[in-house]
């Protein structure tokens, strides 16, 4: 016969020692006839008896009865059968075949799994194996724990006897060995992937791990804690659980755990690879006021295939704790049968069944007939009951977690099996070697058909395993939902399917969640500090994990528009920080308009200078045979109102949006019309000494006065700034710039100077020729004042240099548009300065005073 056996490990504490049945022989099993398969199994610790002295300073109000039992197991053994019965109910499957099975008790004791073992593997009755082997394994299914699982590979090994782990998956040292190993499991690395999806997904930066002292969860946190910080999340605190025999070092080991964890304000905690029936214990200690903290809202996430499996004892415990609690669970689906199964098998009449009666009498409370009742009080069992009637800590009619993994792992070995008949028939079909059976075939050629296997179960998931022989599957995200009467629901809100595209690896629906109480059906949050909120930077902590961090605002100039930004950006050139310094805000257009207040007025001012310029222009010409236009030389009068009267109107060149033609012309006829102005001055300046000089006996000025003279300086002077500004023109004109720097919430249109060196000599030589002017005209100012213009011209350059040495600081810290209008008020100051110090006193004569503009009177007044 060829014998499949299912193992599983203890549901219950390490500690636990011993079997109702005193030695490993099977505790359930189905012989057949010879001829057909036997599918036999090493299974759970069903029923156990505590280590005596486990319990001894427990309280008895928390124990129910001397008996531990882990009756999420039963549901194990049950998933196995009726793969089994299924199995051997379709004949298209196996035809011909039936399949019988063993399943034994682990005890969670390695040296009773090697006995099983090695019993199995040898002839019936006798201990030695290799020796005469009757009922050989053709599979092993099994554990549930990896050091259980462990010692059945280093056997099975040697065998190349397929073994399945539905369970824990063990760390295998020796490749011989992992080569006749199965997961009913997917890789441990897409469960570290899913932790980080959902991690990543709710923004939980700041969380707590609860791993056991075992292999897997050594491994899980070698793995995880350096993924972590490369995904921008920290662990506050990091706690194993240890299995502790003695039950006062036990309690204590769990309120030390318990402190950390309440008094952590991380909200998530992920707890990896301990058993549900620990976990509710590290629950219940308010209960037993074992501690004085009271329990926060936190967001358990329970990793892989934990089950809700309760011992005797924690029957009244309560299971609201665990709600809301999300755990990632092998993608599975309800097999309805099953619940048929449950419903209809007779477990009483199986007497196969070793353990049913204990199991029965402890999770229903009632004895049987046959046994002798201590109190008239005691139920009697009628083997009616139903399991469906048992809370679902205790017992669940659903076929999902481990139970679903027995069910595939039993089909994926007749699926194998059939392959393996399939392939005998074509081979017995070409060649006469006499009859080929299974029975003959040896468990090591199973292999090549189990590497291969893929089908479709009963609820229509597709099995099969990669090339490690690791289950190809996904992930469940799976909600708990408690309720006070100690039922609860598995509510699905999202997968992780590693085999899918990048982007839909993982998949929550937040919305289908129920949070725990605490949370007010609102996202927990888990971070160490606060978010930082928009206009904020995030500063680090010293001596404190990264996750954990101050916020200051951001500087002016910068902004922050997300929360729990590292640091602040810089808006575009032609945006501005609004003044929280979360966003940006598109810059005005700025420029010195006509219509600005500041343009109009600054408009206004020009041409109403422009309007008396043009009033003494004319006075001048009206009265231009009085001696006082006569005696201050008409043409250079002419002339130089002429130059004012341009630079009064030059000054609108400067107002207005610029452009490529008024940035050419604006600084270029400015400094132009200047210098021939200042020229004109110095040439009446000039005039003026020379005229007085002739009129000495003997003096040689008399061949220099005259138009020749005049023409001359203004002619050279004006040539040189001429020059100057050709220079700027050719290596750097001036040209439309938009200045996105000087003002914060304004854009400049202005004109770039091009080279600014060159600008500042237009300036420098009209400085030249004023103080020039200004020097010549400060020597003459004693002369006579019925012709001297001396001392006017003294006035009007003094007030024409003040204006322009104030200029130049002004200017340079002025932005804006504001430093063109510096620029246009200088020159309409320096421009009236001239006006009304040269012209003015010649006006208010010539107007209001003509008395005075006679000859007598000037030659009176010289007498």
């Amino acid at each position: 016969m060829v014998v499949l056996l299912l193992l599983s490990g203890v549901a219950s504490q390490a500690h636990m020692k011993k079997c109702t049945v005193g030695h490993p022989f099977p505790i359930l099993h189905r012989y057949l006839q010879s001829g057909d398969l036997i599918i036999g199994g090493i299974t759970s610790q069903i029923s156990m008896a505590p280590n005596p002295n486990y319990f001894q300073e427990y309280p008895q109000e928390f124990l129910t009865d001397d008996t531990v039992v882990a009756t999420i197991n039963y549901q194990h053994v049950l998933a196995f059968i009726f793969a089994v019965d299924e199995i051997n109910a379709n004949h298209q499957l196996l035809p011909n075949i039936t399949l019988g099975f063993h399943i034994y008790d682990s005890n969670f004791n390695a040296r009773q799994t090697y006995r099983a073992i090695m019993e199995l593997l040898a002839t019936q009755n006798r201990f030695p194996p290799n020796y005469g082997i009757q009922n050989k394994p053709i599979s092993v299914i099994g554990a549930l724990y990896s050091d259980i699982s462990l010692c059945v590979a280093n056997i099975l090994g040697i065998y190349k006897t397929p073994q399945f782990i539905y369970g824990e998956t063990p760390s295998i040292p020796a490749k011989a060995e992992s080569s006749s190993f199965y997961q009913m499991v997917p890789n441990e690395a897409y469960r570290y992937t899913g932790i980080l999806q959902l991690l990543l997904y709710f923004r939980w930066a700041w969380v707590g791990f609860l791993v056991s002292d075992a292999d897997s969860g050594q491994r899980f946190l070698q793995t995880v804690l350096t993924l972590l910080p490369l995904s921008g999340i920290c662990f506050d605190f990091l706690e194993r659980l240890k299995v502790i025999y003695d039950f006062n070092d036990f309690v204590d080991s769990l309120v030390a755990i318990y402190k950390v964890c309440m008094k952590s304000n991380a909200t998530a905690v992920v707890v990896y690879d301990v058993e549900m029936t620990r976990f509710r214990w590290l629950l219940y200690l308010p209960e037993m006021e074992s501690v004085t903290i009271e329990p926060k809202g936190k967001v358990w996430i329970l990793i892989i295939q934990m089950e809700c499996t309760s011992l005797l004892y924690q029957r009244s415990w309560d299971i609201q704790t665990i709600h809301g609690a999300l755990s990632f669970t092998i993608h599975s689906k309800e097999l309805l049968g099953f619940q048929n199964f449950l419903q209809t098998r007779n477990h009483f009449r199986v007497k196969e069944d070793g353990f049913v009666r204990e199991f029965w009498g402890k999770v229903f409370e009632c004895v049987y007939s046959t046994t002798f009742a201590t109190m008239e009080t005691e139920k009697i069992c009628t083997g009616s009951e139903k399991l469906e009637s048992l809370p679902r800590p205790f017992f669940e009619t659903s076929m999902l977690g481990h139970s679903y993994n027995i069910y595939n792992a039993v089909y994926a070995v007749a699926h194998a099996l059939h392959a393996m008949q399939s392939c005998q028939h074509k081979l017995r079909s070409r060649i006469d070697t006499g009859r080929l059976s299974l029975q003959d075939s040896q468990t090591w050629q199973l292999h090549h058909f189990l590497k291969r296997v893929s089908f479709n179960n009963s609820a229509g998931d597709e099995i099969s395993f990669d090339h490690n022989g690791e289950l190809i599957a996904g992930f469940d995200i799976t909600n708990w939902v408690t309720f006070p009467n100690q039922s609860f629901l598995r509510v699905k809100v999202g997968m992780l399917n590693p085999h899918t595209p990048k982007d839909n690896i993982f998949t929550i629906h937040k919305e289908s969640i129920t949070w725990h109480s605490r949370f007010n059906q609102n996202v927990p949050f888990s971070v160490c500090t606060e978010s930082c909120h928009p206009g904020n930077r995030k500063t680090k902590q010293e001596g404190r994990p990264f996750c954990c961090y101050d916020c200051i605002p951001c500087p002016r100039e910068k902004i922050s528009s997300q929360k729990d930004l590292d640091d602040c950006s810089k808006c575009p050139e032609d945006q501005y920080p609004n003044k929280d310094r979360d966003s940006c805000i598109p810059k005005k257009i700025s420029f010195l308009s006509y219509e600005d207040p500041l343009g109009i007025s600054l408009a206004v001012l020009a041409l109403s200078f422009s309007w008396i310029t043009i009033l003494a222009l004319g006075s001048f010409v009206k009265y231009h045979n009085t001696p006082i236009v006569k005696a201050n030389n008409q043409n250079l009068t002419y002339g130089l109102l002429i130059c004012i009267l341009l630079c009064f109107l030059c000054a609108l060149l400067f107002i207005g949006q610029p452009g490529r033609v008024t940035c050419l012309t604006r600084q270029i006829a400015f400094g132009m019309i200047f210098s021939v102005a200042i020229s004109y001055v110095l040439a009446k300046t000039v005039t003026v000494v020379l005229a007085f000089m002739t009129t000495k006996p003997g003096s040689r000025s008399r061949k220099w006065v005259g138009k020749a003279l005049a023409n001359c300086i203004i002619l050279s002077c004006s040539l040189i700034q001429a020059g100057i500004c050709a220079i700027w023109l050719g290596v750097s004109p001036p040209f439309p710039d938009a200045d996105v720097n000087s003002m914060t919430e304004e854009i400049t249109l202005e004109c770039n100077e091009g080279l600014p060196l060159m600008f500042y000599c237009v300036l420098g030589y009209m400085g030249f020729l004023a103080c020039v002017s200004f020097m010549v005209a400060f020597l003459a100012r004693k002369l006579p004042d019925s012709f001297n213009e001396a001392r006017f011209i003294t006035f009007s350059m003094l007030v024409f240099c003040s204006v322009w040495l104030s200029f130049v600081p002004t200017y340079l810290s002025t932005k804006g548009k504001y430093m063109v209008a510096v620029e246009i008020f200088s020159i309409l100051a320096s421009t009236a300065g001239l006006l009304s110090c040269i012209f003015f006193p010649k006006c208010y004569i010539i107007v209001f005073r003509p008395e005075l503009n006679k000859r007598e009177q000037l030659v009176r007044r010289k007498n």
